[in-house]
Order: structure tokens, then C-alpha cells, then sequence
């Protein structure tokens, strides 16, 4: 009698693909646009009727918007904050996975460096910018640490668990083929650790655009933050929810782009 054969787990996205068959899509689709109109619906009449300059409607906003894009200033600002978030982030990422895998691998190393990462990771970020601001000054790269700070520990965090919950027998099978340390990392440990590295990444790119922001409060010399800075200097509330918006959606669209690279990775995802 054969036996059945067996199917693979269900992944995440299998899983929404199995909730949201054929048109299904499509309507989901058709609500997210019906709920984002409607909440632009909301912002223009809130912000036409509030009878004041504290809340401006969305078109004034996007008529802002527009302004701040003609005259060069929010390109230039754009081009200033993420120039620090894409340095900030890729060391981040870099640092995460190698630190995440060491950690994992080498116990001693663990014992000797988790409580200082525990105790980093526990401190409050936004606290540590002015001993940062004191040490370094005002420049670059004192803006990319602080970056840094914020998106480094999904990913180290995300890769080390992924290392320690690799299979055991996957090692010793490996091992009984005498195969070389090295090629136990290069064939085993990462590809069985990527998966939860890339989800790493994707909580790391949302923290590191918090962290760019919280940097450019107190270090900046330009950038989004230094314009949210001076437009709620002259109390403009439509420059400033401008600037929001950008960062909104900025934040919305890496996420999206996290979300992808998590779902490609998935698939490599090795089962014990």
C-alpha cells in the first residue's frame, strides 16, 4: 500500500492566495480604494469646514504639496533624508545578519555580548540622539547611527532566531558527510536563515524611516524633519501635513516593498 504523499505547509501567502481566490482580489482591491477614498473624503470636509487654520482640508495640502515641489524644496529635502536612511538601513542590515548568525553560532560570543545588546535594545532610542548629537556633532554620519540604532535589531534579532531553529539533524546529516564548516554555513545555515533574516528586513525598513525622522529632530540641518521643524515654527499646518503625508506614504510603499521581499524569500523557507 503506497503511502500518501505529503503537502507542503501552508505559508502565508498560500494562504491569503487560498482566503482571496479569482474576483475575490479584485473586491478586495475595489474596498481598499473605496476606504481610501473615503477617508480623503473625510480629511476635505473636516479640514473645509473646521472653521479654522489648525486643520486645512486636502486639497490646500496638496496644493502645498505642489508649491513645495515647484520651488525645489521638497525634492531637496527628500534627496537629504534618504541619502541617511539608505546608508542607515543597509548597515543595518548588513551588521544584523552577520551579528544574528555569529550570535547564533557561537555560544560564548552569545553569553558575553546579549546583555549589552538586551540592555541597548531596552533603552530608549530618541534618548541616546543628544549623547550622539555631543560625541559626533551635526554631521552625516552621526544622522546614519541613529538610523542605524532603530533598524538594526529586527534584523540581528529576526536572524539569530532563524539560526538557532535550524534542525539539529540538518546539521549532523551534514556533519556525517564530513562536510567543512564553512560549507555548512554557505549550504544549511543561510539558506535555512534567510527567510526570517528578509523579516527582519521588512520590520527594519518601517523602524529605520522612524529612526531618519526622530535623527533629523535634533540633528538636522535640512531634510523632512527640519522642514516639519520650520513649518510648525510659522504654525503652517498645511505645509506640515504636506510633509506628514510624504512621510506617509513613503512609509506605506517600503512596507509594501518589505512585504514582497518577505513573500519571495517564504518560498525558500527549508522545513525540517
Amino acid at each position: 500500500m503506497t503511502q500518501p504523499r505529503p503537502t507542503a505547509p501552508a505559508t502565508p501567502a498560500s494562504l491569503t492566495r487560498r482566503r482571496l481566490p479569482g474576483g475575490s482580489r479584485w473586491r478586495a482591491a475595489l474596498a481598499y480604494a473605496v476606504s481610501v477614498a473615503l477617508g480623503a473624503a473625510v480629511w476635505q470636509v473636516l479640514g473645509s469646514h473646521s472653521g479654522s487654520e489648525v486643520f486645512v482640508s486636502l486639497t490646500a495640502t496638496l496644493s502645498r504639496l505642489g508649491q513645495m515641489i515647484s520651488d525645489g524644496s521638497l525634492p531637496a529635502a527628500l534627496g537629504a533624508s534618504f541619502s541617511v536612511y539608505a546608508a542607515g538601513v543597509a548597515l543595518a542590515i548588513a551588521t544584523g545578519a552577520v551579528g544574528g548568525l555569529l550570535l547564533a553560532r557561537r555560544a560564548l560570543l552569545r553569553l558575553a555580548l546579549e546583555p549589552y545588546l538586551i540592555a541597548l535594545y531596552a533603552a530608549p532610542m530618541v534618548a541616546l540622539i543628544p549623547f550622539l548629537l555631543a560625541l559626533m556633532g551635526f554631521g552625516f554620519w552621526p544622522k546614519v547611527i541613529v538610523v542605524w540604532l532603530f533598524a538594526y535589531f529586527p534584523v540581528q534579532f529576526a536572524t539569530q532566531r532563524g539560526a538557532q531553529s535550524i534542525a539539529p539533524e540538518l546539521i549532523d546529516v551534514a556533519r556525517s558527510f564530513r562536510t567543512r564548516e564553512r560549507d555548512i554555513w554557505r549550504h544549511v545555515v543561510i539558506p535555512y536563515t534567510l527567510p526570517y533574516l528578509m523579516t527582519g528586513v521588512r520590520q527594519a525598513l518601517a523602524r529605520g524611516l522612524v529612526g531618519m525622522i526622530a535623527a533629523e529632530f535634533f540633528l538636522s540641518a535640512g531634510g523632512l524633519g527640519s522642514l516639519l521643524i520650520t513649518a510648525s515654527e510659522r504654525f503652517d499646518t498645511a505645509e506640515m501635513l504636506a510633509v506628514t503625508l510624504v512621510i506617509t506614504l513613503a512609509g506605506v510603499a517600503l512596507m509594501g516593498i518589505g512585504r514582497l521581499i518577505e513573500a519571495l524569500f517564504a518560498r525558500w523557507r527549508v522545513q525540517p
